[in-house]
């Protein structure tokens, strides 16, 4: 396999479902410190398309270039490891000598999930060993690792918005539609707020960070969010959301829509009045509102692969999985190391805590 590069403006990005290869995704981490770059490729095999890659300081003089959720092209499921190696391969030459690694947070769909016949269960992502030995099947280097974690999400539910608004609320599970109902009860209301009441919904974020425990963005992060797109001819646009009683907000959520796909980006919520069910009356009249925008599809972001109660997305699986809807299931992110003895000492220190994780980015908790 052959693939050919060419350096282009990131402004040059074509405009795509996929909000993280936007040329506005990489204006906003441009903003925070991230430096973007954008590829048009073509492989031998007949796969083509552009690319962002940001590259991203480490510290002590060295830097890793991530490809949130691309290239949006997908391979035949057996050619993904050769696809990747041939293409670090050739990013490597436009790279600076400062790169570590090259980390792929790959929106293609996993394997095992194409390999589950009608009827079967998803029982879950096989050990990291064995999903890297079927990942380098057919490269030359056997050089593709997978990530200690995944920088977006590889288990995200998905409901489909081509349905009428009655079949959505009939596909809901029963105590969903029983805590909207309660919720508009209580006179709980839902808003499209804007730009001004951030400080209220990050209020809001630390509150949900602690209550659950992960690290929190800083406020600069969803204040990027806002800014507009270099591409105007980007259909783009992020809608914020927040649920209120009287003059308490209860949950509030940023929403990116890209072209005809939502992205659920950011949640939270009150410690107080959860009794109240903000939350789910929240996530109804945004579903009411892309509908009206005439997206296709919503993406309500992180899930457990499983049921599992154990897992730390369990909550959000139990409450999302609510609204009906379907759990996609992404390869996850990958690494293509560049400098092996660095790249190790990088992977163990990112390995101790999600805290010390310079990618990581806690999205939402509920």
């Amino acid at each position: 396999m052959k693939i050919n590069l060419k350096l282009k403006k990131v402004h040059a990005l074509v405009p795509t479902d996929i909000l993280f290869q936007t040329s506005y995704w990489g204006r906003v981490k441009s903003s925070l410190g991230w430096h973007p770059m954008a590829f048009d490729f073509q492989s031998s095999n007949g796969q083509y398309g552009d690319i962002l890659i940001l590259i991203r300081p480490l510290g002590h003089n060295y830097a890793a270039a991530y490809v949130p959720q691309g290239p949006e092209t997908e391979p035949d499921p057996e050619q993904y490891g050769l696809f990747l190696e041939t293409l670090s391969q050739e990013l490597i030459k436009y790279m600076p000598s400062s790169i570590l690694f090259i980390r792929y947070d790959l929106p293609w769909r996993a394997p095992y999930a194409y390999d589950i016949t009608d009827g079967q269960q998803w029982c879950g992502h096989p050990l990291p060993q064995l999903r890297e030995l079927r990942m380098n099947i057919g490269t030359r280097n056997w050089n593709l690792r997978k990530s200690t974690i995944d920088h977006t999400v590889a288990d995200t539910l998905f409901i489909d918005l081509v349905k009428t608004e009655g079949e959505l609320f009939a596909d809901m599970k029963s105590k969903t539609r029983y805590n909207i109902r309660l919720a508009h009860k209580k006179d709980v209301h839902v808003l499209n707020a804007s730009e001004e009441k951030l400080p209220v919904f990050y209020d809001l974020y630390l509150q949900t960070a602690k209550r659950n425990g992960f690290h929190p963005c800083s406020y600069r992060h969803f204040h990027a969010l806002f800014l507009k797109p270099f591409n105007l001819t980007e259909s783009l646009d992020i809608i914020f959301f927040l649920a209120t009683k009287g003059q308490d907000v209860l949950a509030g959520a940023i929403i990116a829509v890209s072209r005809q796909r939502a992205l659920y980006l950011f949640g939270a919520s009150a410690d107080e009045q959860r009794n109240l069910m903000g939350s789910y009356a929240l996530q109804w009249e945004i579903i009411k509102a892309l509908k009206n925008k005439r997206c296709l599809t919503y993406d309500m972001g992180a899930v457990s692969p499983t049921a599992d109660r154990n897992h730390p997305f369990y909550g959000m699986y139990r409450f999302k999985t609510g609204f009906g809807g379907k759990v996609i299931h992404r390869n996850g992110s990958w690494d293509y190391p560049v400098q092996i003895k660095e790249y190790k000492a990088f992977r163990h220190y990112e390995s101790l805590s999600d805290a010390t994780n310079p990618f990581l980015t806690r999205r939402e908790g509920l």
